[in-house]
């Protein structure tokens, strides 16, 4: 089986995109699209058997692809992955910043060193991505980037370090899409809600519990698919988005829109799309199986 994508085959040939975070979850089923839509892939992440295996998943089906650890926190790191990537590839047309992360906790029991983590990781890496990529080669030949923030407008109770880093996503988005608008660039980002990831396996606790009902709290009565987040991606990238910049797409089934006086209605009316032949269910939601 191959990715079964609604674009069509050739829709990023000959096109350079790098996925960072792209070992697990939302990275790596969008690696899988792009590449099975003609993209030489560059994944990136802090664990190299992780690249790997995705890699060979990759290859398997007969996509492009190469796997570079980078820390994208690691300001060294990220010039060194953009210039490899420029270097052998001879281009950058795509960057997709997915790479990120965060615990749960209440504010006041999160530690400056702690606060200081999630903003690194999900803001400043980001921006260092962001920055190097235009600086080494899409000032000078365009390309398209999107950022990965998350349902954080009406705040993030549990991880307020993470809302607060995520907000910061989504104005640095508005702000490159004006300021990068000269050089050919478009900026854009998406903001998933609940998505059946593998992520959610990384959470313990009272957290984790909750997890299997969130579904429940949406208008649509279900989580998302990483495939509805990758599709949403690639469109973004390509060139049927060439009029879209600064836009940040929710992804989240409408979840966070509405008033808790207005009670949702149960109903299995919303179908949902998954395109990735390698998608698999995160255990946190096989209880009771």
């Amino acid at each position: 089986m191959k990715y079964q994508s609604l674009f069509k085959a050739d829709a990023f040939k000959g096109k350079v995109v790098i996925v960072t975070g792209g070992g697990s979850g939302i990275g790596r089923c969008t690696a899988h699209e792009l590449a099975a839509l003609g993209a030489q892939v560059i994944i990136t992440g802090r664990k190299q058997e992780k690249l790997d295996h995705v890699a060979a998943e990759i290859t398997e089906d007969g996509g492009k692809v190469k796997g570079l650890v980078c820390d994208i926190r690691n300001e060294e790191q990220v010039k060194e992955t953009i210039a490899a990537v420029i270097a052998e590839f001879g281009r950058l047309d795509g960057l997709v910043n997915n790479a990120g992360g965060q615990f749960p906790s209440p504010l006041e029991m999160i530690s400056a060193n702690g606060f200081e983590a999630v903003v690194r990781n999900n803001l400043q890496g980001t921006f260092l991505m962001m920055r190097e990529a235009y600086n080494q080669w899409m000032n000078n030949n365009g390309g398209a980037i999107v950022n990965m923030t998350a349902d954080m407008w009406g705040g993030m109770p549990g991880m307020g370090h993470s809302g607060a880093a995520r907000a910061g996503v989504d104005n640095l988005t508005k702000t490159a899409a004006i300021e990068w608008a000269r050089s050919g660039v478009r900026t854009n980002a998406v903001a998933p809600g609940w998505i059946m990831s593998s992520g959610m396996d990384t959470y313990q606790g009272a957290f984790r519990t909750m997890i299997p009902l969130l579904g429940s709290k949406v208008p649509m009565k279900r989580m998302g698919t990483e495939s509805e987040v990758s599709s949403a991606i690639c469109f973004l990238l390509s060139e049927g988005a060439a009029f879209i910049s600064g836009v940040t797409l929710r992804i989240d089934g409408a979840a966070s829109l509405g008033t808790p006086l207005h009670v949702l209605a149960d109903h299995e009316n919303s179908k949902p799309y998954n395109g990735f032949h390698r998608a698999f269910i995160p255990d946190v939601l096989k209880q009771g199986e």
